[in-house]
């Protein structure tokens, strides 16, 4: 597992990420312009799975960073519900509702390979960690991966 120093480092972060921004680039289609507060909605959502990744990193502990990667879950599967209200009221092709479901799919996937990690982790994260010096080198190389 490579190192993770930030929370730009993590994949789940970064698959949220892509997914933000490609729901920021379909709503800007004209055919949002007739509902403005579906328009608002899927972009907080879409917005909340990436920023709850990254509070949830910040924290800096374990257990907190498993409740903010199903916080970003939760958000990501109700920007999956927006996108079905999108694709029923003719916003989004078929197509493109197929594109950004599964790429919400995959960041999912991500998400929940992390979250499993976390579990089943020994370390409590960084905001537990002991002087780095009096650390154990196994346990030093674990929290520069957390």
């Amino acid at each position: 597992m490579a190192t993770i120093r930030r929370f730009e480092d993590l994949t789940a972060w970064q698959k949220a990420r892509w997914f933000s921004k490609a729901v920021y680039a379909v709503t800007r289609n004209r055919t949002f312009l007739d509902d403005p507060d579906l328009k608002r909605q899927i972009r907080r959502a879409s917005g909340s799975v990436m920023d709850n990744i990254s509070e949830g990193f910040g924290r800096g502990g374990r257990v907190e960073f498993v409740q903010f990667l199903g916080i970003a879950k939760g958000s990501l599967d109700e920007s999956k519900s927006q996108l079905y209200r999108a694709h029923d009221n003719d916003y989004i092709d078929q197509t493109t509702f197929d594109d950004l479901y599964a790429q919400a799919d995959e960041a999912g996937r991500v998400i929940d390979g992390l979250m499993s990690y976390l579990k089943e982790s020994d370390v409590k994260g960084r905001k537990f960690q002991r002087d780095s010096a009096s650390q154990p080198e196994e346990l030093k190389t674990v929290n520069r991966k957390l």
